[in-house]
């Protein structure tokens, strides 16, 4: 009988962690590169004329089409420091009748110095951004250079999510629904806040909440058959989560975690607790995160129906096999190409992937 807590405990390490060694990289993909000459292509959308948006992170928003890189005008002002700067970029589902594009950048809009996260939409005419609104502003801003978010994603009501990382501040922010940041929001498409959302009549509350208790979460994507909200984000050392968003959950950093401080000390001794959710999968050690998507299309054959994730850490497109709506396998894809900051499968089928100091490759299948 004293041996039965800890066999549990290796059986549950071993069902949700894959250490590095035992990730077989999987040689039969390569890759084409669609647009070159790229620093940190944060995110990118498709146009219906098949061209591309892809943000920057330093501020500056390209169209590429037919070869051809233009820059965008007509940008709010970007706070550019840390991991801040222009970041997501999503069409409206309706973007043929209304023509609305949403982004997310750092902004230093606000009382306080530095910036924080904020969520704007506009509309592209010609070379240039016309009609922007701010549909969403987390504050205080601060001056720290660390976790912004932020992803951006529609589901297949119609609604806005969006992420904001805790900005640093892990013991105020993301347990405290008052207050921005650590969060996963929800808003209807023209930034008014639903009336059933979790917390939308808790006195004082941020109303625009879904859940709580994140981290960083740098990769959103809505699961192609079941409609949920799937993300993940960056743990600290180890501990990098793939999460089910639920509305008013609690996903517990920092008083849960399977990952420690840099140092290597611990800041929690407990990986549970009820009340807080546990993670769907998570790496030790840590792949740090970003870039989302599932596989729909039949361009990859037997990959129909899996996983893709980003790493910056390691410079690899993690496949995920899922089984059961859990992680089984995991395959390192494009191995070695760079830091992976962005994943889309686009209209075509393809699964394109943004890769810092490189550009936008289409993944390929041998």
């Amino acid at each position: 009988m004293k041996l039965r807590f800890p066999v549990i405990g290796l059986i549950l390490i071993s069902i949700l962690t894959c250490a590095q060694e035992k990730k077989p990289k999987n040689t039969k993909n390569t890759h084409e590169v669609i647009v070159s000459e790229l620093n940190i292509p944060w995110g990118f959308t498709f146009l219906p004329d098949g061209s591309m948006l892809i943000t920057e992170k330093a501020g500056q928003l390209i169209h590429f089409k037919d070869g051809k890189k233009t820059q965008i005008s007509g940008l709010p002002d970007i706070y550019v420091r840390g991991q801040g700067g222009l970041m997501d970029i999503i069409l409206h589902p309706d973007y043929n009748e209304n023509k609305w594009i949403y982004f997310s950048y750092a902004s230093s809009e606000g009382e306080d110095e530095g910036g924080n996260t904020a969520i704007g939409r506009a509309k592209l005419k010609g070379t240039s951004l016309m009609d922007f609104e701010v549909l969403y502003k987390a504050s205080p801003n601060s001056r720290k250079g660390q976790h912004f978010g932020s992803r951006l994603a529609f589901d297949n009501d119609g609604y806005l999510f969006f992420t904001i990382g805790e900005r640093g501040d892990r013991d105020v922010n993301p347990q405290d629904i008052t207050r921005d940041c650590g969060k996963v929001y929800r808003l209807k498409d023209d930034g008014t806040v639903p009336t059933d959302n979790p917390f939308y009549d808790v006195p004082n509350a941020k109303k625009a909440i879904y859940s709580y208790g994140h981290r960083n979460p740098q990769g959103m994507t809505i699961h192609p058959k079941t409609g949920e909200i799937w993300t993940h984000e960056h743990g600290p050392k180890g501990g990098d989560e793939i999460n089910i968003i639920k509305p008013g959950k609690n996903y517990g950093w920092p008083v849960i975690s399977y990952g420690v401080n840099y140092s290597g000390t611990k800041f929690t001794d407990i990986t549970e607790k009820e009340g807080m959710e546990q993670p769907l999968h998570y790496w030790d050690p840590s792949i740090a995160p970003s870039g989302i998507a599932f596989i729909s299309s039949d361009r990859y054959g037997d990959w129909k129906g899996n996983l893709l994730v980003g790493s910056l850490k390691f410079q690899y497109l993690d496949l995920c096999t899922l089984k059961d709506g859990k992680v089984i396998k995991e395959e390192h894809l494009l191995d070695g190409i760079g830091r992976v900051r962005s994943v889309e499968q686009g209209p075509d089928g393809f699964i394109y992937v943004g890769v810092e100091n490189l550009g936008i490759v289409k993944l390929l299948k041998q």
